[in-house]
């Protein structure tokens, strides 16, 4: 396995220019630096129908939301409720503005796009409080925005992932209407670490085990949180009666093998799971399209996903 030359370009650009590593900042200087970054190697000026921001009470306060349509809208469009990626500490709307936009177009979907709570100002559970609480909004809700309350899917990378399944646990043990689908981009299942790939890739590639250490640091509270379902739904008792899912896997990736692992263990529970592992490319590298051609592969391979779900 050879790492993708775009990919390796990403990490060495970030080598010259002595980058400084999220983990040796503060929580406050990390958001801020990763607002920055996220915007300099994404897909720009994308262009989309309309994008609207406003909040929604949540059951710990206000959530805010961006609601996007698409540039060919019609009524009773299908609905992805997205959450973004960034160890549950860092990310926003903002900094995967581009990718819901490339989403909501290539798609002809409303895509609905969650600030959940982070840490470490609030910690596990706040993050997954939120998303579900987004999600049953927009059951509610989303039909007078244009969408279509019986096709809804969610979706997100790495920590958005992870939301994405625990969403879909939580709509089930609720006996609410669950996900049509879930398409679940490099998503962190196991926060104990302890897979060949935390081991093979633990340094040099972006997302680090001092990284993942310092996003648990802020967002669990103690050690016992990381075996709660919902902040590792790969250590759920049931995976039964859930959504069918795509899941997408980095080559070079810490997280690719508790992804892998996610996969089998809904087919193995009787559900509908399909892998593709990107072999050449890192963690994070579907929100870098303006410079990675396979970012956009990806998205298209979850875009088509999407439309066989809703169909």
């Amino acid at each position: 396995m050879t790492l993708d030359p775009q990919a390796k370009w990403v990490l060495d650009i970030a080598i010259e220019a002595k980058v400084t590593p999220l983990d040796e900042m503060s929580a406050n200087d990390a958001k801020t630096t990763y607002e920055e970054r996220a915007q300099k190697l994404c897909v720009k000026n994308v262009p989309i129908g309309n994008s609207q921001d406003f909040s929604i009470t949540g059951p710990n306060g206000d959530i805010p939301l961006r609601l996007y349509t698409p540039t060919d809208a019609s009524d009773n469009l299908p609905v992805v409720v997205f959450f973004h990626g960034g160890g549950w500490v860092i990310g926003s709307r903002d900094s995967h503005d581009s990718l819901c936009r490339q989403i909501s177009n290539q798609g002809n979907f409303i895509v609905l796009s969650a600030d959940y709570r982070m840490g470490p100002e609030a910690p596990f559970p706040a993050a997954p409080t939120d998303c579900y609480a987004a999600y049953q909004w927009s059951l509610a809700n989303i039909q007078k925005y244009g969408g279509n309350p019986e096709k809804i899917a969610v979706a997100g990378d790495s920590a958005g992932g992870n939301l994405s399944a625990v969403v879909c646990l939580m709509a089930r043990n609720a006996n609410i209407t669950a996900p049509c689908f879930q398409w679940l981009i490099y998503p962190a299942t196991n926060m104990n670490m302890e897979t060949s790939s935390h081991k093979d890739f633990a340094e040099g590639y972006f997302l680090t085990t001092t990284l993942m250490e310092w996003f648990q640091g802020h967002y669990l509270e103690s050690a016992e949180d990381k075996n709660d379902w919902r902040a590792s739904p790969l250590l759920a008792e049931d995976l039964s009666n859930l959504p069918p899912a795509l899941i997408q896997t980095a080559g070079f990736d810490p997280l690719k093998q508790e992804g892998i692992a996610y996969g089998a263990a809904l087919t193995a529970a009787g559900g509908r799971s399909n892998h593709t592992d990107y072999p050449g490319m890192i963690h994070g590298f579907i929100n870098l399209g303006g410079v990675i051609d396979t970012a956009k592969i990806a998205t298209t391979e979850g875009v088509e996903a999407l439309k066989t779900a809703f169909a």
